[in-house]
């Protein structure tokens, strides 16, 4: 089975550069045409968690794509999504598969668009969730940042044989999780992701935010509203090896003290691979969110997913309130008219109380 990753970035890039060196015919996909001669000319260099290693990859920009590209992985920022997809509209056939391998609801929009081009969406379209990170660190050099599982899924919820494929062969990268429900799984990744956009409204570790019992307790409430955004939309919010729904459904102090002990356990998760390497001084020390806005210096995937989120909440009458001031937080940030800091919790912690949603 052959592979074409549009996007390789962390995400994308370390996914293509295992599946590559367990001997898969995998294609690199990039706009940055530094990125791509790096990893022509030296191959792709990866340290972190798992050490040092450098993997020979081919790859390419989007302009030297021609003929059959196999299965498509989607890996680009969700905010590219369909940019991307757009571009390879005239490469794909009816029996073209298409993996959403990234952040976001992007796979019904994947869907209208391949439809509307005359192709069969939701047949081509398969959803996942990569709960590994890393980080682009440089042209052809990748930092991986934390272990993590990927779940798999048809959207209509079927095992088929294209499935495990797709998964035997991810599984070079690390584990993967078949889902019977992925697009509940998407929903509860997103909701979880609402603590990770808070996390970035400071420039410092997530230790020191969501690891601090204060943060953790306002991370918790604006994860609380996400979920009844989920529940409004009639989602089966799914848990994952990191997140478990029921310990969001706050309503007395012991809940409290359930969820932040759930926060803390997921730091851990997150933080215990970067433990066991001590020598390595690891350059992504945030969320993904964090690291566009003071690595990239440019917009984060905020607007693709927890913007879509509250418009998903809107839609359906929930209250959308405190993730809106969160996110607006984010995009002053982003635009400039805000500065990164602890000032921005204090803020965010004074409207929770103002309009009732302090965690008890």
């Amino acid at each position: 089975m052959k592979f074409t990753i549009i996007g390789a970035g962390a995400i994308g890039g370390l996914a293509g550069g295992y599946m590559t060196k367990a001997g898969h015919d995998v294609l690199l996909v990039d706009r940055w045409k530094e990125h791509v001669d790096a990893l022509n000319d030296k191959g792709m260099i990866i340290d972190g968690v798992r050490g040092d290693l450098t993997i020979p990859v081919k790859a390419a920009t989007p302009d030297q794509l021609s003929g059959d590209l196999g299965v498509v992985l989607i890996a680009t920022k969700s905010q590219h999504t369909l940019e991307a997809l757009q571009q390879i509209v005239p490469l794909l056939t009816p029996e073209s598969i298409v993996v959403s391998y990234q952040n976001g609801f992007n796979e019904p929009d994947m869907v209208d668009l391949l439809t509307k081009a005359g192709l069969p969406g939701d047949r081509m379209v398969v959803g996942s969730i990569p709960n590994y990170g890393g980080a682009l660190v440089d042209p052809g050099y990748i930092e991986f940042v934390h272990e993590g599982p990927i779940q798999l899924g048809e959207m209509n919820g079927e095992m088929t044989p294209r499935l495990k494929e797709i998964g035997d062969a991810l599984s070079a990268l690390t584990e993967v999780q078949y889902s019977d429900n992925i697009w509940g799984q998407i929903w509860a990744k997103e909701v979880y992701s609402a603590q990770v956009v808070f996390s970035a409204l400071a420039d410092a570790p997530i230790r020191t935010t969501l690891g601090e019992e204060r943060y953790a307790r306002l991370a918790g409430a604006v994860v609380k509203e996400a979920l009844e955004i989920a529940d409004a939309n009639g989602i089966e919010v799914q848990a994952f090896d990191f997140f478990d729904p029921a310990n969001y459904r706050v309503k007395t102090a012991a809940d409290t003290k359930k969820l932040i002990d759930n926060v803390n356990h997921a730091i851990w998760l997150l933080k215990k691979d970067q433990d066991n390497k001590p020598t390595h001084n690891f350059k992504k020390k945030g969320s993904g969110i964090w690291w566009d806005i003071v690595y990239r210096k440019r917009r984060s995937e905020t607007r693709a997913f927890a913007g879509k989120l509250i418009e998903f909440g809107k839609a359906h009458g929930a209250d959308t309130r405190l993730n809106e001031k969160m996110v607006g937080m984010i995009y002053e940030i982003e635009d400039g008219k805000r500065e990164l800091g602890f000032h921005n919790y204090d803020e965010l912690e004074a409207y929770a109380a103002s309009i009732g949603k302090t965690l008890p």
